[in-house]
């Protein structure tokens, strides 16, 4: 008998689909982890899309951090006392289910601040290579005159600003691939920006202002062709859709805790382990040593080699809680809820007179995001009407000035949704936009 496959459906971003899309029901019954979506602003409802720039969070990740300072308060990786034990066991628990959630072993996966440290982390170590430290393992990082750093026309400050800064201190050129009006990166441009004196590939996976999905395969494919080194800037693509590191091929991948429903100050660097243990670390000091001489000092293997001093610990157990409850939920299913809701936003917002969408129109693959122009009315503007009536979006460049002044812009409103927004939230927010250029008598 022939053999009958079973169909399969696919994400956004490429991912299978293993379960029904998030319904309204489990959406509403999800809302009620998230304490601060029950607030009023100015007398109405909280409607909250502003999930981009920073997420709410859930019961469980605010009673994880509390429960550590109640019972667990201790300095990690340095006592032998009970406390200590416990602190050190939940921050590495921690770091496990945060490892296992991105599909990378524990010793790859780094804490910092946020994305942008965990960027400057490895430029930083670049730059160090280039300076000779870390003897021979570490030459394949050093960069100088000749050699090339790409990063894309899309991309935010944070991974924009520290390559400027390592091609300064260097002499490596910076170069950009272009954008397109259609939201996409101008792959048939690659060829001639990646070349053979290029040494490292720094992306976002999804855009902040387009909601665009870069197609990383392709990306690291022809980084590799190079023997470039790539860096994956996944913000806004960790807290939303799976994200399996050895699938995606990548060198490094950095995202934020609080964009993934953890508290704010914590975040991580995903390196190959034989990557990260050749770098030279970045901070320096205690807790990432094997052996020190008043002259010279010999560090451990990842991760402690990049942990220098007192860690983050509440902050790495919160997020460690972040992300259980969307592992739980089901990231193939929060991304196809939030691919919905960001369809519907730009169908809304198209069919409202004197709109400008930027990024992928609707139907084509997007984030949960929409950041739009309104004609003859500033963002900020738009920003306050809408914050009169509760909903709170984020006005402004959304640091990523040179992306706007690509489109001849200088600041947008953005609307961005996670896995706790409802279609009602959307429609609302729709019908307030509508009111805008009425209010302001700009038609």
């Amino acid at each position: 008998m022939p053999v009958v496959e079973t169909p399969v459906t696919l994400t956004p971003s490429g991912a299978v689909l293993t379960d029904a899309v998030l319904t309204d029901a489990e959406v509403h019954r999800i809302r009620n982890d998230f304490p601060i979506l029950g607030t009023e602003v100015n007398g109405k409802p909280l409607i909250y899309l502003d999930s981009g720039a920073t997420s709410q969070n859930p019961l469980s990740v605010m009673e994880a951090e509390q429960e550590y300072y109640e019972q667990r308060n201790a300095a990690v990786h340095r006592g032998a006392h009970t406390l200590a034990v416990a602190a050190t066991d939940a921050y590495e628990d921690a770091r496990t289910a945060v490892a296992r959630f991105i599909g990378a072993r524990t010793s790859e996966l780094v804490w910092t601040s946020n994305a942008t440290e965990g960027i400057n982390l490895v430029a930083y170590a670049m730059s160090n290579a280039a300076l000779g430290r870390g003897g021979e393992a570490a030459r394949r990082f050093a960069v100088g005159p000749g050699d090339s750093i790409v990063v894309t026309e899309m991309e935010h400050h944070a991974n924009l600003i520290p390559w400027q800064e390592l091609a300064a201190r260097t002499g490596a050129e910076l170069r950009f691939l272009p954008v397109g009006d259609d939201g996409a990166l101008r792959l048939e441009d690659a060829a001639a920006v990646i070349t053979p004196g290029t040494k490292l590939v720094a992306f976002s996976h999804a855009s902040n202002v387009l909601g665009t999905i870069n197609p990383v395969a392709e990306l690291v494919a022809l980084a590799q062709s190079v023997g470039a080194l790539t860096l994956l800037d996944a913000c806004q693509s960790v807290p939303h859709l799976p994200v399996d590191v050895k699938s995606l091929d990548v060198d490094f991948l950095v995202f934020s805790g609080h964009k993934m429903l953890g508290p704010t100050g914590i975040g991580a660097l995903y390196g190959r382990a034989e990557l990260l243990n050749a770098m030279p670390p970045f901070l320096t000091g205690g807790s990432m040593i094997t052996t020190v001489t008043m002259e010279r000092a010999e560090y451990l293997p990842s991760p402690n080699r990049f942990e220098a001093g007192t860690q983050r610990i509440s902050q790495a157990i919160a997020l460690g809680a972040a992300a259980n409850y969307l592992a739980e939920t089901g990231m193939a299913r929060v991304e196809a809820w939030e691919s919905a809701l960001g369809a519907r936003l730009v169908e809304g917002l198209d069919a409202v007179p004197g709109i400008r969408v930027l990024g992928p129109k609707a139907g084509e693959p997007r984030i949960g995001l929409a950041a739009f122009d309104v004609d003859g009315v500033h963002a900020h503007d738009v920003g306050q009407f809408l914050d009169d009536r509760g909903i709170a979006v984020r006005v402004g460049h959304h640091c990523a000035q040179p992306l706007h002044r690509r489109f001849g812009l200088t600041a947008t409103t953005r609307a961005s949704t996670y896995l706790y927004t409802t279609t009602d939230e959307v429609d609302a927010f729709l019908e307030a936009v509508a009111q805008v250029r009425p209010f302001f008598g700009a038609q």
